[in-house]
């Protein structure tokens, strides 16, 4: 999905025959200080699709810095000279503020570095690297203020926010068809199903999109029902019925999700990636089709993890799951000591925005982890994101230590430490003991190869020692 910065050269990568994909030329000529990459340094030709594009450069992809700086000019030029001041010093401040990350906004958005999404704009992606950047310093910002401040900071920005809400119970009465209610006795099914069951559905579709991997998917799925059933003593909105666990949410809402997000993925995969300019399509309905087709990847990249192949690679994918987790559980906690309801519209927002981060986020970790020798450093988004998911959990520890300490059960910490330590023996035999033991193998069938070798040479050499004895003998 990485675009050429200005679609120049489009001529020399097709005619290009190093087989490598032209995305990676692509990036090669955005960042001319890499190493050229050769036939055969990389294993990611194999998992990226070949692009063709005519190179078409047309005002859409232009970075218009001037334009930009010209209209933000002209709006401030406005407020200082022609609009008078409110004396209001509450509606300033927040006008001042909220002026303040526009402006910032404009400058990413315009001259940021770009990521390795370019659809539908190179720009949209800049977009949220700058929110996320405003978002970590809100973040930061509530961090170091008292919990009373930091609850009642949240009435700045919406006055109904600052109240203490109730959680609500999603277990009690597990029933699901309750004889005792003559009425509707399937109440208790009905009762669960709310807004939350398409939400599950369309987060892990797209997540499923994010993560590229259907064994990765199923983990975390089933990895965060048991951390809800750890952790329902600290919050009691995770109290569900097993039957909400582990058929509404693991195979019905996730498992469904994780399925059309693998059968989008294939189709990803398999389509061609085929760009004209709009203006170079004859027909109406080609250009519609086109106009649609902005919103597709401009290229494809199918994700291998392959956890097992190495022991970074072990550790690194273990790393992104517990990640993952985290800014899951995050969600809930932030909900509870910030004192959110979870249909306000601060909820949804941070939903959005990291349905908009975690893509290009998981991109650049793959990146980083599947090619050391081009991709130097972890990518600003990647940073951003884990940097953002810390920081929210610091929050959480910071404003209620007392529910964040609460000591697990005792079957349940159990549990936990068995699946730990299994965990850990696994990792134990498969790195070491297991490489130990194949290395000690292979070291002795070269051994009992060689021998065979070289006693055939000494046979032969002590019969032709005798025979060169015989001949001078005779002489």
């Amino acid at each position: 999905m990485i675009r050429h910065e200005g679609r120049k050269g489009a001529a020399t990568r097709k005619s290009s025959l190093d087989g490598q994909c032209w995305e990676e030329a692509e990036v090669r000529s955005r960042y001319p200080a890499a190493k050229s990459l050769h036939r055969g340094e990389t294993s990611r030709s194999t998992t990226e699709s070949e692009v063709f594009d005519d190179g078409t450069n047309t005002f859409f992809w232009r970075a218009h810095t001037l334009t930009v700086l010209f209209i933000l000019t002209c709006s401030l030029v406005y407020v200082t000279l022609l609009e008078e001041t409110p004396q209001d010093t509450a509606y300033n401040t927040k006008r001042g503020i909220v002026a303040s990350i526009l402006v910032f906004l404009c400058f990413g958005v315009t001259q940021a570095k770009e990521g390795p999404f370019s659809r539908p704009h190179p720009a949209y992606w800049r977009f949220w690297l700058c929110v996320s950047v405003v978002y970590e310093l809100f973040l930061i910002f509530i961090l170091f203020q008292t919990v009373h401040d930091g609850r009642q900071f949240m009435k700045f920005i919406d006055p109904k926010l600052g109240v203490p809400l109730p959680e609500r119970d999603y277990g009690g009465n597990c029933l699901i068809y309750d004889p005792n209610n003559k009425t509707d006795p399937y109440h208790n099914l009905w009762d669960k199903i709310d807004g939350f069951v398409p939400a599950h559905f369309l987060g892990w579709y797209i997540k499923t999109l994010v993560i590229r991997d259907w064994w990765m998917c199923m983990m975390i799925s089933v990895m965060f029902e048991f951390l809800e059933y750890s952790l329902e003593h600290q919050l009691p909105n995770f109290s569900e019925c097993w039957w909400d666990h582990w058929i509404m949410d693991v195979l019905v809402c996730n498992g469904l999700g994780i399925y059309c997000g693998m059968k989008t993925l294939k189709w990803l995969s398999m389509k061609p990636y085929k760009w004209q300019g709009l203006w170079n399509i004859p027909t109406y309905r080609g250009k519609m089709k086109r106009i649609a087709f902005q919103f597709t990847p401009y290229s494809w990249v199918k994700f291998e993890w392959k956890p097992a192949s190495s022991l970074r690679r072990w550790l690194a994918v273990c790393g992104i799951i517990c990640v993952f987790l985290l800014a899951e559980l995050n969600t809930f906690y932030l909900k509870f000591v910030l004192w959110m309801p979870p249909e306000h519209y601060l909820v949804l927002l941070r939903l959005v925005f990291f349905v908009n981060v975690g893509g290009v986020a998981m991109r650049e970790i793959y990146d980083f982890m599947d090619d050391l020798k081009f991709y130097k450093k972890l990518g600003q988004q990647a940073w951003m994101v884990a940097a953002i998911t810390v920081t929210e959990f610091l929050i959480v520890v910071k404003y209620d230590p007392y529910t964040i300490t609460l000591p697990l059960p005792f079957y349940v910490a159990q549990c936990w430490i068995l699946g730990i330590v299994l965990v850990l023996v696994w990792t134990v035999w498969r790195f070491f003991i297991r490489d130990i033991t194949l290395r000690y193998k292979e070291i002795r069938r070269q051994k009992q190869e060689y021998k065979p070798e070289e006693d055939t040479l000494q046979v032969n050499g002590g019969a032709n020692s005798e025979r060169n004895f015989s001949k001078q003998k005779n002489l």
